[in-house]
């Protein structure tokens, strides 16, 4: 780990539009291993020092700012988990996904022809249906949140009846809560055939894990069911369900990525992560991508194994494509989320 406390610009090293990538090797899991969950430790301090960091010790402006705010629009799952969710709601999100950045701001940025859009749109399971008839020719993946979202107390037949009817109705990922009681009481062969049961259940759609890691008790919890989720097949695991009252903080996402490196090494298996709740400015988005390079390196930086959970983000990071162009902060109702 580097102590060096000077500024420096991080660069990219590609476009701010990725290029087409192909998928990673799918997580196929392995047996679990409890050897492995037993060892893990967190240092508390010296995570919470490391993710002060990388907020302080690197700064991304100008030119770069920009690109790096492309890039990170590219892997928002824009979401609306709303209690008034309606269909017209839902299709109007599908619109600001096909679209996310006024023409005239790309224009200026000169990124008329880079094809610009969100990395997926996340509904409940009874709106999946206009989002995917929505959405359809702008290969913008359909994600629904299931098992139980967001407390996850539902019977596990019924979880896996949810994964099964997303999937029928056009989803092509699950996002998926795991059952919190199984880490805390330390039942890991418990969660591990949870979450394989709802691996198979979501066949070819990809599973998005979310640990809801406010309600783990430690981050030493965090790091093991991070792994245990790895081990049962999870293709990405995810902070939060954004309705705890911490949702994703860097501490947290700071064990989360380095556990899925320790998998990655192991295995040799990619799995990405989603940071999901709370992430609301443009600041914040390139604090997770800077975590995500720094930790994991450029393979990581792109919407096949990163996202950002969140509905509101996509405005202020409209705003300050708009500063970037004009000089001045756009009014909101230049740059409406729907």
């Amino acid at each position: 780990m580097t102590t060096t406390r000077h500024r420096t610009e991080p660069q990219l090293e590609v476009s701010a539009q990725a290029e087409p990538l192909p998928d990673p090797q799918r997580n196929a899991g392995m047996p679990l291993n409890m050897d492995w969950v037993s060892k893990v430790q967190v240092n508390l301090s010296a995570v919470e020092r490391r993710a002060a960091t990388l907020s302080t010790r690197r700064t991304v402006k100008k030119e770069w700012q920009a690109a790096w705010l492309l890039r990170a629009i590219t892997c928002i799952d824009l979401t609306t988990l709303a209690g008034d969710d309606t269909p017209g709601n839902v299709l109007r999100l599908c619109a600001k996904a096909r679209q996310p950045v006024r023409q005239d701001i790309l224009h200026s940025l000169g990124a008329d022809d880079i094809n610009l859009k969100v990395g997926a749109v996340c509904v409940y399971h009874n709106l999946v249906a206009f989002a995917v008839e929505a959405l359809r020719g702008s290969d913008i993946p359909v994600a629904a949140v299931s098992t139980g979202f967001p407390a996850g107390q539902n019977p596990l037949e019924q979880k896996l009846g949810e994964i099964g009817a997303s999937v029928k109705a056009g989803a092509t990922e699950i996002d998926i809560v795991i059952s919190r009681a199984h880490v805390l009481t330390g039942n890991w062969q418990a969660l591990y055939d949870e979450v394989r049961a709802f691996r198979e259940a979501c066949g070819e759609a990809h599973m998005k894990t979310i640990l809801a890691t406010h309600e783990l008790a430690t981050l030493r919890n965090v790091g093991k069911a991070s792994l245990v989720c790895m081990m049962a097949g999870a293709d990405f695991i995810k902070t939060s369900t954004g309705k705890e009252p911490v949702n994703a903080t860097l501490p947290v996402g700071l064990v989360m990525v380095r556990a899925i490196r320790d998998y990655y090494e192991q295995t040799g298996y990619k799995v990405g992560f989603k940071p999901a709740g709370g992430i609301r400015t443009a600041k914040q988005a390139l604090d997770w991508l800077i975590l995500m390079k720094e930790e994991l390196g450029n393979e990581w930086l792109n919407n096949t194994l990163f996202r950002l959970g969140a509905s509101g983000l996509l405005s202020d990071i409209e705003r300050q494509l708009s500063y970037f162009v004009t000089g001045h902060y756009a009014a909101a109702h230049h740059n409406p989320m729907v």
